[in-house]
């Protein structure tokens, strides 16, 4: 695997796509030329491509580092994204917005969601609650936080709610698992009757699919973890089945590292909801997330 570059270097990179040459970006980002020169080969042994056409004039991008430019723009615009999801995970401040998420919405989707808020909200502060989706509910209704994000199929009574993403449940498991080679679809009595490696009671995910399978008698879960990528991680070690959403496995299946399988008569679409306690009407900084959110959708 190629190690992984480093985050100045892409900077720089972007940064001599937007000044149009190595000497602005440098400056711009304040450092010394040869050390950006430095920098900026390093990458290109990393990455194995020429990024950079050199010439009497200056230093200016090639077809390949166009390219490679615009991929780091976004994957430094996801970092940033993580850090603002990151700083509101912090408790040294006093909060202008409590935001409780359960822990597939908090993984996938919140990073993203207030980085997008932050960038036109930066004065707003954020307090980010990660817990399963029964909780995040407890914690809406008891007043503890503004708004909350959650997958679970239902939200309780007396809570307001809106749609602000869509996923749905796979069944997965490892490439050489005997589901993988299956010419058929799996029935749904199999699924129910194999053991399999689930979320903790209380999550979303858990609930969907205990909803699911609730008219069959199942076996005991193989392991009962408290996160998707915990879950992920277990189902890559070959531990057991699992069904998680598509957001925390969509990479995988796109690699090959896990497969999906398909269940007859068994199709587990899921609506995620912003929920809130009355009036309907969500005001102030909650309600402009949601918004932003809803528009982007």
């Amino acid at each position: 695997m190629t190690d992984r570059p480093d985050l100045a270097a892409l900077d720089l990179l972007v940064g001599i796509d937007d000044h149009g040459g190595l000497g602005a970006a440098a400056r711009s980002a304040g450092i010394a030329q040869p050390n950006a020169t430095r920098m900026l080969r390093r990458l290109e042994k990393q990455l194995g491509a020429v990024l950079v056409r050199r010439g009497r004039t200056g230093s200016v991008l090639t077809p390949e580092g166009t390219v490679v430019a615009h991929w780091a723009r976004e994957a430094l615009a996801d970092i940033d994204r993580m850090l603002d999801a990151a700083a509101a995970l912090r408790v040294d401040h006093h909060p202008e917005l409590v935001v409780a998420a359960s822990m597939t919405v908090a993984e996938h989707l919140i990073p993203r969601w207030l980085g997008e808020f932050r960038a036109v909200h930066s004065d707003v502060q954020i307090q980010l609650q990660v817990h399963n989706s029964v909780q995040v509910c407890d914690a809406v209704a008891a007043d503890e936080c503004d708004v909350g994000f959650v997958e679970g199929p239902s939200v309780p009574e007396g809570l307001y709610s809106v749609p602000v993403a869509r996923d749905r449940l796979v069944v997965v498991v490892p490439p050489d698992h005997p589901w993988a080679r299956k010419r058929r679809p799996l029935t749904v009595p199999e699924l129910a009757a194999t053991p399999l490696v689930v979320r903790e009671v209380g999550s979303g995910t858990r609930r969907t699919l205990d909803l699911a399978l609730q008219e069959y008698e199942r076996p005991a879960p193989l392991l009962e973890l408290g996160s998707s990528a915990a879950v992920r991680t277990s189902v890559l070690g070959g531990v057991g089945p699992a069904v998680l959403s598509t957001l925390a496995v969509a990479d995988d299946l796109e690699s090959g590292r896990l497969r999906a399988v398909e269940v007859d008569g068994l199709d587990l679409p899921r609506v995620l909801r912003a929920v809130w306690r009355p009036p309907r009407a969500l005001a102030g900084s909650a309600g402009e997330l949601v918004r932003s959110i809803t528009r982007g959708r």
